[in-house]
């Protein structure tokens, strides 16, 4: 398994090596020990979960409050998305910035995005199947939502039109409202709490 660290802090792409024949093939989507390796601690794992989506479908943007946050591997078992890593801690040399990685059942990648970072995905093809671990299960006291459509991210979507959102998603707020509410991470935080990840192995 290849990884690659993004250009946004606390984030990495994982390329599993796939082995095929007539039958089929096989790979390994997620090997512990390889990804502790590339981000300094064993993800801790709290909940799997798995999203079925249309073509269209926009989901996100998502984070939780940090400590303990929740990071999140995620790979798309069916269909392809657009995968999307967006960094909303405050004082982070990239704040604001966002990454793009196309996961499909073709190249069968991964990304792992730390505590912190904001998470969505654009369904590029319908039924499109994502299934993500994640270190903490969902707590909606600590789930906050940034709006995907705002235009100081800018991220391009790439749909035709108007994408469809949630309700929540829809009214999330900007990052310059989440910032003013106090409802961002904080870069050294979590940084900090990935240390005690590290130093906990």
């Amino acid at each position: 398994m290849k990884v690659n660290p993004l250009g946004i802090e606390g984030a990495w792409e994982f390329v599993p090596q796939q082995f095929g024949d007539a039958r089929g093939l096989f790979l390994e989507w997620y090997k512990a020990e390889r990804m502790a390796e590339a981000v300094g601690h064993p993800l801790n794992l709290k909940q799997g979960n798995l999203s079925v989506s249309s073509a269209g479908v926009v989901r996100g943007i998502h984070f939780a409050d940090v400590p303990p946050g929740q990071a999140k591997y995620v790979t798309c078992v069916r269909g392809a998305v657009l995968d999307i890593i967006v960094d909303v801690r405050v004082g982070s040399p990239t704040f604001g910035k966002w990454e793009a990685v196309r996961l499909d059942d073709k190249d069968r990648k991964a990304v792992y995005l730390s505590e912190g970072l904001g998470h969505g995905f654009c369904a590029l093809t319908d039924d499109a199947t994502v299934t993500y671990l994640c270190s903490e299960g969902y707590a909606p006291e600590r789930e906050r939502t940034v709006y995907p459509l705002d235009p100081e991210i800018g991220i391009e979507w790439p749909v035709d039109g108007e994408p469809e959102l949630s309700a929540k998603d829809a009214q999330g707020p900007t990052l310059a409202q989440a910032r003013e509410a106090g409802i961002l991470p904080v870069y050294e935080e979590c940084v900090a709490f990935r240390a005690s990840l590290a130093e906990r192995g």
